[in-house]
């Protein structure tokens, strides 16, 4: 599928802009709903008065339960009286949609009743572009009456809240189309289904070759999208089909146009492939987008400041940039496939911007790599190369990580695939204490309310209360896997296993 605008939209792109600081922007219109609660993407919430213990069988604490598809990997995000979130079609909602297929569904926060999906086809015919069943795996950011998020396919979409609730709204109107296989004739368009704004096909725009699933959350920042493209390995693991392809990519908010893309030409050197979405946060007034690339290097860019005359995408400006494993190997990585004690390393997680420091979780190929992984602190003040000056602390883990880390009062809760919650103090990087969560962790910790929630693979929800001294307030086994992290917002948590969304919070 190709970029599809009005011609009339495109000379949007071409003007000049001059933003100002995010803050100044977000205080003239409401600010973006990001997975991790900012643009920081730290995953701390200032909610309170959300409930420590959960029981499935009674009732407790569980205000409603809304039924998915058969696997849910991305987060839940609630903004403006709504929840979405992605799954698959394996139990299709819509009887019209049958096989494998992306979906992104949205609900209503009372109640979760269903309003509006978006049912997506598979990227091709083989699984290492579009992983089977694994659905639409990308959390949503939220912005006023706009939903952006990526299709299974690595499309870059911007959704009207409304779906086709309130009309096809366009200037994308070829929803039905968009939503058929090739080959096949549209289906009519139901009020349930979603109002697409427009569409960017990253891996057509900008020659990128995806790998298992587009896993990338949009970070929005004056008027424009930062998204990772999802370049990866192809289906030998064994080589980059598309070396030359960006790592990340800026769209305008408005329009979907591409308006600028890294060149640092990231590709030979990604071991599996990018799936850590940006973050941003600013230094002695200085602003700054991070990116942890698939070669386990953070990179901080420049936000854009202006567009090319001519429409043209424009470079990022690399301001520094750290080697989270310098000693790893840098050239034919992919030699070291399979290898559990040697390999380059990989970044999955997002990074955590945090006065002035970079938190990120990074090791070792999680499927491919070395058994080794660490929590890094990164002074954000630097530039140029400070690979050897701007490591504050390096903790270990147990295994590689998938997980985001979260910062609160002096505390950076971190877990990781070995099946352990690790709380560290943030200032010298020395353990305060280590839970054994006894299943896989692939979701993130969350802290609000003076607790830290995680869910677990095993389906566990493990809530614990935050600070030095280590309690556990309860443990509560949902119905499958958690990978997506809990969320929150006004009073409410929501937590997605593989086949249900639910709300959680105290009586009313």
């Amino acid at each position: 599928m190709r970029h599809l605008l009005p011609a009339s939209l495109w000379f949007l792109g071409a003007a000049l802009i001059l933003p100002g600081n995010a803050a100044e922007t977000a205080s003239a219109e409401a600010q973006p709903v990001h997975w991790g609660h900012g643009w920081s993407r730290n995953q701390v919430s200032a909610e309170r008065g959300l409930p420590d213990r959960f029981d499935l069988a009674t009732g407790l604490n569980i205000r409603w339960v809304a039924e998915l598809g058969t696997e849910a990997h991305a987060t839940p995000i609630a903004a403006g009286g709504r929840v979405f979130v992605g799954t698959n079609n394996e139990r299709p909602r819509d009887d019209r949609y049958q096989g494998d297929r992306g979906v992104f569904q949205c609900y209503d926060d009372r109640d979760g009743t269903f309003l509006w999906q978006l049912v997506i086809p598979k990227y091709s015919d083989d699984p290492y572009q579009d992983w089977p069943r694994a659905g639409i795996s990308s959390t949503a950011t939220v912005h006023g009456d706009r939903v952006y998020v990526l299709s299974n396919r690595g499309e870059a979409l911007s959704l009207e809240v409304q779906g086709q609730a309130n009309g096809n709204q366009g200037p994308f109107t070829d929803e039905a189309r968009l939503q058929a296989p090739d080959g096949v004739d549209p289906l009519p368009l139901l009020p349930t289904e979603a109002d697409v704004i427009w569409a960017f096909d990253i891996h057509g725009e900008v020659n990128s070759y995806p790998h298992d699933a587009a896993h990338s959350s949009v970070l929005i920042l004056d008027g424009l999208l930062y998204i990772n493209t999802g370049n990866g390995v192809d289906n030998t693991h064994r080589k980059i089909r598309r070396p030359d392809a960006p790592s990340l990519i800026v769209l305008d908010q408005q329009t979907g146009r591409l308006v600028a893309q890294d060149e640092e030409r990231i590709g030979p050197r990604i071991f599996h492939c990018t799936w850590s979405s940006p973050a941003y946060g600013e230094v002695n007034g200085r602003g700054m987008v991070i990116f942890c690339g698939g070669d386990g290097v953070v990179y901080a860019f420049e936000p854009v400041k202006s567009r090319a005359a001519d429409g043209a995408p424009v470079p990022l400006r690399k301001l520094w940039w750290f080697d989270c494993d310098p000693t790893a190997p840098k050239e034919n990585v992919h030699q070291y496939i399979g290898n559990r004690r040697e390999s380059p390393s990989n970044i999955k997680s997002m990074p955590v911007f945090h006065e002035g420091r970079v938190y990120v979780t990074v090791g070792g190929d999680l499927w491919w790599g070395k058994q080794q992984a660490w929590l890094k602190c990164i002074d954000a003040s630097g530039a140029g190369d400070v690979t050897a000056t701007a490591e504050r602390w390096s903790y270990p883990l147990m295994r590689h990580s998938m997980s985001t880390p979260a910062v609160h009062d002096g505390l950076v809760y971190a877990a990781d695939c070995g099946r352990m919650l690790h709380c560290v103090d943030a200032e010298t990087g020395e353990a305060v204490w280590t839970h054994n969560a006894e299943g896989e962790i692939w979701a993130s910790p969350f802290v609000a309310d003076d607790k830290v929630y995680l869910g677990t693979r095993r389906g566990d929800l493990i809530v614990m209360a935050t600070g030095r001294e280590k309690r556990v307030l309860s443990t509560t086994r949902f119905d499958g896997p958690i990978h997506g992290t809990v969320t929150a917002a006004n009073g409410t948590l929501y937590v997605a296993t593989m086949r249900r969304l639910y709300a959680l919070g105290l009586p009313r």
